[in-house]
């Protein structure tokens, strides 16, 4: 193996190694983060809040409002035809 090729491939394995330490630490904080998360829904929960529909909440407020609006019409439709609206 010539010099050229072996620094081309010392190279690509220290930015690996670089880009997988840097996956890794990410993913230690989401962990955390995600630990945090779960002691707020605890505390809500804790205060009288149904943790499910803050869930659901939380998810609505991530869409955009014609995008909600056209998921409740069809919800609505949809349970109109089975009867249960």
């Amino acid at each position: 193996m010539d010099d050229a090729a072996f620094n081309t491939e010392s190279v690509a394995a220290d930015q690996l190694k670089a880009f997988i330490e840097r996956i890794e630490r990410l993913e230690e904080e989401k962990a955390g983060i995600a630990g945090d998360i779960k002691d707020v829904y605890a505390e809500a929960k804790g205060n009288g809040f149904d943790t499910k529909v803050l869930r659901k909440i939380i998810s609505l407020r991530k869409r955009d409002y014609a995008e909600r609006q056209e998921e409740e019409a069809i919800l609505e439709l949809y349970m109109q035809a089975l009867g249960m609206a």
